[in-house]
C-alpha cells in the first residue's frame, strides 16, 4: 500500500540474502504513504529501510515532521539509493531533477550544523533535509537519519548505511500538488476524525506533554525500567516526569505537517550547569532513557544528552541502553576504571554519560566497544552478555516487560529485535477485561499482567501498527487512541485514492507486511530462539512496585502468537500455507528452495 509496506517487499525482494550490511549490495528504500501531502490527520510520515548495521536482519526506521509531505510535492512516494560513491555526496531533489552534488564541506558536521550549510549552500531555507551526523560518518551502527533538526528516524542504523554510501544527506524541494479522488468526502472525514481526536480523552494530556506523560504513569503502575531495568520504579520519577518538563522548561509546542495534536515542544533551561540550552523535545523513550534507566535525577542533564544524540546523530534508546549496561557491570565490579577509560560509571554520574556519548559518536576508546550496541559490547570484552537488554541486538524501548505482559511479547517477535512499535498494544494499558472480551474474546487479553490472549493481541496489533505505517500516519493518535480503524482506513483509501479495499483486505495488508519481515529475518538465520527476551524478565521477578512477582512466561505466549499467525511452533518458521493464503506464494517458494521453511505445520 505505501510506505513501510513498499520498503519491506522491495527490500526482501531486492537485497540478496546473508550480504554484509554495509556492501554496496546493500540498498537503502525512503517511501511516503498514500495519505501523505493531504491534510489528512498526522500524514506526515515517512519509512526508511535497509539490511541492518546493528541487528544484520531488517533494518528499518520511522519519523514524521515535513520531509515525506515534500518528498510528495516533489512527486516521490519512494526513493531508492544502490551502490556505493566514491566521493562524499549529498543528493539534491527540485521536483524531477536529480542532482549528486559534492559534499566535502559537510563533513564532520553535525546535523545542525549540516542542515544550516545545505540551506545556504542552495540558497533556500524552505528545503527539507534529511541528514546522517558524524556517527554515522563514523560507522556507530546505531546512527540515524534527521529530518527537521530532531524528527529523528534512529533505530537500527540507517544513517550508518546512507553515510557508509558516501552520502551525506539528501535536500528536497517539491512544488507539485496531491489530488485526491473525491475532495468533498476527504473534507467530511477530515472533520469527523478531527472530531473524535479533539474529544478524545486522551487529547490535553497528549497537547501539552507529548509521549512524556507516559513516565509518570509507568512508575504508578511500576514497568519503568530503572537501572539497567535492576527496578520498575524509580524514585525521582516526579522530577523527571512530562508534567515536571511541562511546567519548568516547555516554551511553546510545534506538530508535524497536517497534525492536529502538536505534541512536540521546545524548551529552554533557564539555570544551572546547561543553561540557555534549547532544542525541542524530548520524547519519553530519550527522557527515560537518559533518567530512570541510568539511575541520573536531573532532568537537564537528560536533556543535554538527548540534545548531544540528535546532534551526533545517535539513537538515544541504544546509546543509554549500552551506558546503562556499562553502569551496571561498573557497580557489579565487572568493570574496572582501568577499562572504561578512567571515568566513574556510577549511577547517573554526568560526567561519564556526556563523555561517553561523544566517546560512542567519535569511536573513541571505551565508546567504541559500545559503538555497535550492548551485545556485540559484551561479546567485545568477554563478559556481561546476561546483562543485555535487548532481542536480536536491537536495545529494548522503555518498558519493562514483566509490568506490560503484551508490550513483551511484541519486543520478542517484532521484526527488526527489541521495539514496542511493531505492536504496540497500548489497549494493554486500560488493564481492561471488558476490551479484551469485546474485541478478541479472552478478558485476560488486555490485562498487563497476564500472559492469555497475548498471541491474539500481538498479532492484532501488529497487523494494524503495520497499515498505519503504510499509510504513514502517526501511531500515537490513530493507532493509540484507536482513531483509524481497518474499517475506517479502508474507507479514507477510497476517498484519497479512488481503490475500493474491502476493510478484511486492509487488514491482510498488514498480515503481508508482518510476514515478509518475518521472511527476510529467516532468510538471515532467524528462529525461534532469537524470539526471546533476556533471562532477567523470564527469571527474576520485579521486588517492588504495582508489577511486583511477575515474570515473562516466554514459551506460552510464543506458542498463543505463532498459533494465531499459523506459523510452526517448534522453530518459530513460517508455513507456505500461512503465506499461500495471502498471496505470498513466490515467498514460500524460494524459502522452500532454502530449507527454511516448514511445508506442514507441526503442533
Amino acid at each position: 500500500m505505501g510506505g513501510r509496506g513498499f520498503n519491506s517487499k522491495r527490500l526482501y525482494d531486492e537485497v540478496p540474502a546473508n550480504i554484509n550490511p554495509l556492501s554496496p549490495d546493500n540498498k537503502i528504500f525512503l517511501a511516503t504513504g498514500p495519505f501523505v501531502g493531504t491534510f489528512f490527520p498526522t500524514a506526515s510520515r515517512f519509512n526508511i529501510s535497509a539490511k541492518s548495521p546493528q541487528t544484520s536482519i531488517l533494518g528499518d526506521s520511522n519519523a514524521g515532521g515535513h520531509l515525506a509531505p515534500e518528498m510528495k510535492f516533489a512527486g516521490y512516494d519512494q526513493i531508492i539509493i544502490e551502490g556505493k560513491s566514491p566521493d562524499f555526496l549529498y543528493i539534491n531533489i527540485q521536483d524531477l531533477n536529480v542532482q549528486l552534488k559534492d559534499a566535502t564541506f559537510l563533513k564532520g558536521l553535525d546535523v545542525y550544523e549540516t542542515e544550516q550549510a545545505l540551506k545556504s549552500d542552495l540558497g533556500d531555507k524552505s528545503i527539507q533535509t534529511l541528514i546522517a551526523g558524524p556517527a554515522a560518518e563514523n560507522g556507530v551502527t546505531f546512527s540515524g537519519v534527521f529530518a527537521n533538526l530532531t524528527r529523528a528516524a534512529a533505530r537500527t542504523g540507517m544513517g550508518t548505511i546512507l553515510a557508509g554510501k558516501g552520502i551525506k544527506a539528501l535536500a528536497i524541494k517539491g512544488t507539485g500538488t496531491i489530488e485526491v479522488a473525491y475532495p468533498q468526502k476527504l473534507d467530511k472525514l477530515v472533520d469527523e476524525l478531527n472530531e473524535e481526536i479533539f474529544n478524545h480523552e486522551q487529547y490535553p494530556g497528549r497537547r501539552k506533554m507529548g509521549t512524556t506523560r507516559i513516565l509518570k504513569m509507568a512508575n504508578d503502575a511500576g514497568f519503568l525500567p530503572t537501572k539497567n531495568y535492576l527496578k520498575g520504579v524509580f524514585e525521582y520519577a516526579d522530577e523527571v516526569s512530562g508534567e515536571y518538563l511541562a511546567s519548568n522548561f516547555n516554551v511553546k509546542t510545534r506538530g508535524c505537517y497536517a497534525c492536529t495534536i502538536p505534541c512536540s515542544r521546545f524548551y529552554i533551561v533557564r539555570e544551572g550547569p546547561f543553561k540557555n540550552l534549547t532544542a525541542e523535545g524530548p520524547e519519553y523513550e530519550s527522557q527515560g532513557s537518559f533518567t530512570s534507566r541510568i539511575g541520573n535525577k536531573d532532568i537537564t542533564l537528560a536533556l543535554k544528552a538527548n540534545d548531544m544524540c540528535n546532534r551526533l546523530g545517535i539513537d538515544a534508546l541504544t546509546t543509554s541502553s549500552c551506558i546503562a549496561w556499562a553502569m551496571e557491570l561498573y557497580e557489579k565490579k565487572l568493570l574496572s576504571k582501568s577499562e572504561v577509560d578512567g571515568l566513574d560509571l556510577s549511577w547517573g554520574n554526568q560526567e561519564a554519560i556526556l563523555t561517553l556519548i561523544k566517546k560512542i559518536a567519535y569511536r573513541e576508546g571505551f565508546g567504541d566497544i559500545l559503538a555497535d550496541g550492548s551485545r556485540k559490547a559484551a561479546e567485545k570484552i568477554g563478559k556481561g552478555l546476561e546483562y543485555t537488554m535487548q532481542v536480536k541486538n536491537l536495545d529494548l524501548i522503555m518498558a519493562d516487560p514483566r509490568g506490560l505482559k503484551g508490550f513483551g511479547l511484541g519486543f520478542s517477535v517484532a521484526s527488526r529485535g527489541g521495539d514496542h512499535l511493531r505492536s504496540e498494544p497500548f489497549i494493554e494499558l486500560s488493564d481492561d477485561p471488558e476490551v479484551g472480551r469485546r474485541l478478541f474474546g479472552i478478558p485476560e487479553s488486555t490485562l498487563r499482567l497476564s500472559d492469555k490472549g497475548k498471541g491474539k493481541l500481538v498479532s492484532y496489533f501488529e497487523d494494524w501498527c503495520a497499515v498505519i505505517d503504510a499509510l504513514e500516519v502517526c501511531k500515537n493518535i490513530m493507532q493509540n487512541m484507536e482513531i483509524l480503524t481497518f474499517e475506517k482506513a479502508s474507507n479514507a483509501v477510497e476517498v484519497i485514492t479512488g481503490l475500493k479495499i474491502k476493510t478484511d483486505d486492509i487488514q491482510k495488508i498488514g498480515t503481508r507486511i508482518i510476514s515478509i519481515e518475518r521472511a527476510f529475518g529467516i532468510r538471515e538465520g532467524m528462529n525461534r530462539m532469537d524470539d526471546y527476551l533476556p533471562k532477567r524478565f523470564r527469571e527474576e521477578t520485579l521486588k517492588e512496585g504495582a508489577s511486583a512477582g511477575t515474570i515473562v512466561d516466554q514459551d506460552t505466549m510464543l506458542n498463543d502468537y505463532y498459533n494465531e499467525r499459523g506459523w510452526d511452533t517448534i522453530t518459530g518458521l513460517l508455513t507456505k500455507e500461512s503465506l499461500n493464503k495471502i498471496g505470498l506464494n513466490y515467498v514460500s517458494d524460494e524459502l522452500i528452495k532454502m530449507g527454511k521453511i516448514i511445508e506442514l505445520k507441526q503442533y
